[in-house]
């Protein structure tokens, strides 16, 4: 359910428990919202055969990432949702099953229809009581095709699962420090990342997650989709990364993958004791600066 919560500082009290997760890649298919959804399910449950208790989704899986379909129907690509952000789309009910059978926490992506007729490009939380909500909708988008078909989002997101506070952002949120550093300052322990990563992106797809990771001392989740027709062709790499920026696992740049790893409650506090970025840092750095000649 969506509401709005007290931020918590960032040395809000550590989760007691490990938390299991998994990150996600697969191919959806253009515009069909019903078949993707029930592919999502169908990897859901395998994640939760691995153990997983919040499982992750790419970027727009739901209709696919595919923005000549995306514009051509709209009525068939989105999602609505209602005033109170709940999804009630019967295309999702494999989701909503899957979510109610298994006890676990899924992040899709998905293009949402608002009320007020705003689009979001949305990351979609569908708790473990199967109930879907519109969640997250993604605050920076990419380049002319995505600013062309959505709004942005106006605000951040922290999803709470068994004590984890856990960060939101979708695809070109990670690409910037302070979207990262903005869920730290709330008390985020990890930060989950539905995607879409294009084939030549390899660099930056695997430097950006891995710097969000150390940079906040926070646990990162990286979701990817996989192939698709030229020039939206998505090169996998799912992703795990810990505190300190070490991949804990990683799926191959093609075919579908499911990564499973655990998010360590102990872990996370050597980590923080050790590298103290976020208790030490400087506030009004970006200030007045002097400045030097040589």
């Amino acid at each position: 359910m969506t509401q709005t919560t007290p931020t918590a500082p960032p040395d809000a009290a550590l989760p007691d428990a490990a938390l299991p997760v998994a990150a996600v890649q697969a191919e959806p298919e253009p515009g069909n919202v019903a078949g993707n959804a029930a592919c999502a399910a169908r990897l859901v449950a395998r994640a939760a055969d691995g153990g997983a208790r919040v499982v992750v989704l790419p970027e727009l899986f739901l209709p696919a990432y595919h923005p000549p379909t995306l514009a051509g129907d709209p009525a068939g690509t989105d999602v609505p949702a209602g005033p109170d952000g709940e999804v009630a789309d019967p295309r999702l009910d494999p989701l909503r099953e899957v979510a109610r059978d298994r006890r676990v926490v899924v992040v899709v992506g998905a293009a949402v229809r608002h009320p007020d007729g705003r689009r979001t490009c949305s990351a979609l939380l569908v708790d473990g009581a199967g109930r879907v909500d519109a969640g997250y909708a993604k605050q920076h988008l990419w380049g002319p095709d995505e600013n062309a078909l959505f709004t942005p989002g106006s605000r951040g997101a922290t999803l709470l699962v068994d004590g984890w506070r856990l960060g939101l952002g979708v695809c070109y949120d990670g690409c910037f420090p302070e979207h990262g550093r903005a869920a730290a300052q709330d008390g985020a322990h990890g930060y989950l990342c539905p995607s879409g990563y294009l084939v030549g992106s390899e660099h930056r797809r695997d430097l950006y997650y891995r710097a969000r990771a150390l940079d906040n001392t926070m646990y990162v989740v990286f979701a990817n989709a996989v192939g698709g027709p030229a020039p939206w062709r998505f090169n996998g790499g799912a992703a795990i990364h810990d505190p300190e920026g070490r991949t804990l696992d990683r799926g191959p740049d093609t075919g579908v993958a499911v990564v499973v790893a655990r998010f360590d409650p102990a872990e996370l506090h050597r980590v923080r004791d050790a590298h103290r970025m976020l208790a030490e840092r400087l506030p009004g750095q970006g200030g007045k600066r002097h400045l030097l000649t040589g």
